[in-house]
This record gives structure tokens, sequence and C-alpha cells, in this order.
């Protein structure tokens, strides 16, 4: 599927650390516990409504300077409530997704219906089905501009789509990648990830890949 990059690389691993609590050393920077909306997804209030036409929502965001990116989520689902517990409180990540992303949050099993970028309309769970959004979170990622959507599907259109949970340093980068469309230079995030690593490495930063935290000496342009 062009375009279409998933990543499922140190998911089984990542998937069994879920559960170890959020570090404490940086509590006290944390961003407030989101909330948990009527529909059991948590919420973030930064998150945008949108107009639930992609089309619409991908303008809006490059009217901003943005990049538009989809968050699929469903109730009860262990490893949102870690993205959100825990990635989505740290300020550094949260200020460079709120400066650079325009998200959208849908609902796996949802009824809202969307309008893709091909002109279909559909409910939010067989958009789902449709993209083969088949975990959560999932979290895909779009061009800047419709004119390189050109009318495709939203699962055509991707440029990176990413499932299930990462920690923070590999979360925040994830994002930079996207931004910077480092998928077009390369499109294997691991390798991408390992040059940013080198360099970080370089600059004298130390950091820890399984950490909660983020390095708190990361130079300007990280």
């Amino acid at each position: 599927m062009s375009g279409r990059l998933i990543f499922a690389f140190l998911i089984t691993v990542l998937f069994q650390t879920w559960t170890a609590p959020p570090a404490q050393a940086a509590s006290d920077n944390l961003l407030p516990e989101a909330a948990v909306g009527e529909n059991g997804l948590h919420t973030q209030t930064w998150f945008h409504e949108g107009f639930l036409d992609l089309s619409e929502d991908l303008k809006e965001a490059a009217a901003e300077g943005k990049r538009l990116v989809i968050f699929w989520e469903q109730k009860g689902c262990p490893y949102c409530k870690r993205m959100h517990e825990v990635n989505l409180r740290i300020p550094r990540i949260v200020d460079y997704i709120n400066k650079n992303f325009y998200v959208i949050q849908l609902n796996l099993w949802g009824d809202r219906e969307v309008t893709d970028f091909d002109g279909t309309v559909l409910t939010e769970k067989k958009l789902a089905n449709k993209y083969a959004i088949l975990f959560t979170p999932t979290i895909q990622f779009f061009p800047e501009t419709l004119d390189l959507v050109a009318h495709r599907p939203g699962n055509e259109a991707e440029v990176v789509r990413i499932p299930g949970y990462f920690k923070p340093f590999h979360f925040y980068f994830l994002f930079n990648y996207a931004f910077n469309k480092g998928y077009i230079e390369q499109p294997n995030f691991q390798r991408w990830l390992g040059g940013i690593g080198d360099k970080l490495t370089a600059a004298g930063v130390k950091f820890d890949l399984w950490s909660d935290q983020l390095p708190e000496n990361m130079p300007a342009g990280f």
C-alpha cells in the first residue's frame, strides 16, 4: 500500500512494560491527568473536535502550519490509558505535538460519521475497518497538503502509521520524524531513530530508551 509505513518493532517489549508505574522523580512537572469522556476515551483539551471531514481538517491544519494526525482509541484500552497517563503528561511532548500537529481522536467503535478524503461518508467504526485499524492506540499521520493526498482514501494517503504504545523517547521522536518528513529520506523509523541516538550521544546527551522521562539536556533542534 503506497506510502503506508507500519512499524511494529519493539511493541512486544513495550507491551510488557506498560504496567510499570510512571516515574515519580519529575512528577511535579507533569501536566494534569486527562479527563475521560462519556464515550470512555481519555481526552485532551488541546485535541480538535474537527469537522469530521478529513479534507477540511487537513486544510485547517495546513492553514495553521500544522500536520493532520489521527489518534485511534477505544474504551477500556490499557495502552491508550498509558499513553495519556505517561506520554501526554510530559510538557515537552505535548508542546511539540500541539505546536506542530492538528490532532483528531477517533473511536474504533464510534458511530459518528466521518468523510474520508475520497468523499466517502462512513461511521468511525466502518472507517476503522476500511483503514484496517486493528489495534489501539493507532496513530496515523498524513501529508501536509491536499494535493499530496490526491483524493485517495486515508489508508492510502497516510505517510506514517504506528500501532501500539511507545515509550516517551520513541513517542516524542516519532512526531519529530513525521513533522520533519524523515520518512522520505529514511522509511525505516528504527534506523532513523538510531541516527538520532548517535547525534544525541555525540552531543553528550545521556538518555534511557526505556525511561518514562525524556533527557533534560536535549539541545535545540531535537
